[in-house]
């Protein structure tokens, strides 16, 4: 079997169309898909936040430039996400310039939690539902944002996907969260995968970090390469990810190093970053977010979360 295969782009010396169009080339997308293809894309968009949205969220940037490439093949674009535990999609597209960008160019922006759902069984939850329109795509495109994240080390490809699951409450199933993630690959395989490392996040990721501004995008139709490769860039080792090694274990893709051929200067590239820290606020998250009742009723709860929050901000503060 040969090495699978991913390729980074510096966008600091050349132009984002021409990043994106050596990916699309590298991972033979032209010869992928026809003008009758339904294409979906899947940005990271985590945060309806305007002052965090530049290193949380995927790049409007990068979303056009693989809309205008998609959109000379065929017009069967949608953008595709689900509401977060405290804002709806509908906010995050206002606040990120989706709105403006599908009517630029003729395609559509969807609420995977509005959309009609459609029930798959699960081993581990029984049976979990997903929108019809993401189970029934025929090209499925990931536009992850490079960060680190202070439950699962790392957010790329894979975890971006949990973006999928229509539900607000979605923290209630973190506890399974390393499987999911691996079904959800399984459920509708990625056929594109991009990571947005124009500027991504640092420190207490996925979205109180702060910038890693590694001026790259890396591509590859093996998400778990992609996720392994970005993660080494960064100085992360890829073993220490939950979701990503066990996504290797199961065959989804490779993660060892001999096993990825890179087209491109990683050493070049690699750029020093703080990691997260699962600190003592964030356990105390995951602990009590295993219970379904305290979850619904007090975490997805503003009027109580954000005064407890506020506390915690403090606290944090006094005591590290």
């Amino acid at each position: 079997m040969g090495k699978t295969r991913v390729i980074i782009r510096s966008v600091a010396d050349r132009p984002l169309d021409e990043a994106v169009s050596a990916i699309f080339s590298f991972c033979n997308v032209p010869g992928s898909i026809g003008p009758g293809t339904k294409v979906l894309i899947k940005p990271n968009l985590c945060t309806e936040r305007i002052d965090m949205k530049h290193t949380a969220n995927t790049s409007l940037a990068l979303i056009e430039s693989v809309v205008k490439h998609i959109r000379d093949i065929t017009p069967h674009i949608t953008i595709g996400e689900g509401d977060g535990a405290r804002y709806t999609v509908e906010q995050a597209y206002e606040n990120n310039g989706i709105y403006d960008l599908v009517k630029r160019y003729g395609v559509e922006a969807v609420n995977f939690s509005n959309e009609e759902q459609v029930w798959v069984p699960n081993e581990t939850l029984g049976k979990w539902g997903f929108a019809r329109r993401f189970l029934e795509t025929d090209f499925f495109i990931t536009l992850p944002a490079l960060k680190t994240h202070a439950t699962t080390v790392f957010t790329g490809c894979l975890k971006n996907q949990w973006g999928c699951v229509p539900r607000r409450d979605r923290l209630i199933w973190h506890k399974h969260l390393d499987g999911l993630l691996c079904d959800i690959a399984r459920l509708v395989p990625v056929r594109l995968a991009i990571m947005d490392g124009i500027v991504g996040m640092q420190g207490r990721g996925p979205i109180n970090g702060y910038p890693i501004n590694a001026n790259v995008v890396l591509g590859g139709v093996d998400e778990v390469a992609v996720d392994a490769t970005s993660m080494r860039l960064i100085g992360l080792d890829p073993y220490s990810s939950g979701h990503v090694r066990l996504a290797a274990e199961r065959g989804i893709g490779a993660i060892a190093g001999q096993d990825i051929e890179i087209d491109g200067d990683l050493e070049r590239y690699r750029v020093a970053i703080e990691p997260a820290v699962q600190d003592w606020a964030i356990k105390l998250l995951n602990f009590f977010a295993r219970s379904e009742f305290i979850t619904k009723t007090f975490i997805m709860n503003d009027h109580l979360f954000y005064p407890v929050r506020s506390v915690v901000v403090k606290l944090r503060r006094m005591i590290g």
